[in-house]
């Protein structure tokens, strides 16, 4: 029985307008949800158990709200919910990813799932950085996968289109869109779920070496220009051109 984990991060609502407070962003008001792209590698580590067996337990960083991430995770199906408890506040990637990788250790991981990157940082770091604090292969935006019982069969992008890669277990893969839309949980899934226990993980302290002096909001966009009548066409195109980047 292969043991498959997936990594899922609870991120700001993608809709959520953030302000800026004394040079920090005010989290305090919005909802939180599961990163999107985690939830494609969730119906991913939910596919392999179906097409092999195995164990899916769900895992993440970070403090005891996101809990409802890990229980969201619960309701959809995997066996265990799993978090290192950090509290509130920046941490670096090489922290964040030197403790998801003890952590993924101490669960005898075998193969690893996370999203290609998360909604708030977009950085796209965590799942190779991971892996190679493990030691493991790491394949990137991966659109298809076969499931064997001790390796894998992906597609990703390539310059020359797509690429088939085959990957021996342990590995971590990174998913993208385009191996079905993730699964909702059930209202019996969801009742369960609300008892599920979550596991602490302590894999101790790692201390990266860089630090947020200050948050500041991204410059406003400009007002928008119109036109009227056919004369404007050659400025049109020009400002398309030269301002907007789109021809």
């Amino acid at each position: 029985m292969v043991e498959i984990v997936v990594l899922v991060k609870q991120v700001p609502d993608t809709n959520a307008k953030i302000e800026i407070k004394d040079g920090r962003a005010d989290l305090s008001m919005i909802k939180w949800i599961t990163s999107p792209y985690d939830e494609y590698a969730l119906e991913v580590a939910l596919q392999h158990k179906e097409a092999v067996g195995g164990n899916v337990t769900a895992l993440t960083l970070g403090p005891a709200r996101c809990d409802k991430t890990l229980k969201d995770a619960k309701a959809l199906g995997v066996d265990k919910i799993a978090r290192v408890d950090v509290s509130e506040g920046y941490l670096d990637s090489f922290s964040v990813q030197s403790m998801l990788a003890e952590a993924c250790r101490s669960l005898g991981a075998e193969v690893v799932y996370c999203g290609k990157a998360a909604a708030d940082t977009n950085a796209g770091s965590t799942g190779p950085g991971v892996a190679q604090k493990l030691g493991w292969a790491s394949i990137a935006n991966v659109t298809k996968i076969v499931f064997g019982d001790n390796s894998l069969e992906l597609m990703q992008p390539a310059p020359e289109g797509q690429a088939k890669v085959g990957v021996d277990l342990p590995a971590l893969i990174t998913c993208d869109k385009g191996m079905g839309e993730p699964r909702r949980a059930n209202v019996k899934g969801i009742m369960m779920a609300k008892r599920a226990v979550v596991d602490l993980i302590d894999v101790g302290s790692f201390e990266g070496n860089t630090s947020v002096l200050e948050h500041t909001s991204p410059p406003q966009k400009p007002p928008g220009k119109s036109y009227e009548g056919s004369e404007h066409v050659p400025e049109v195109v020009k400002l398309l051109r030269d301002e907007a980047n789109v021809i």
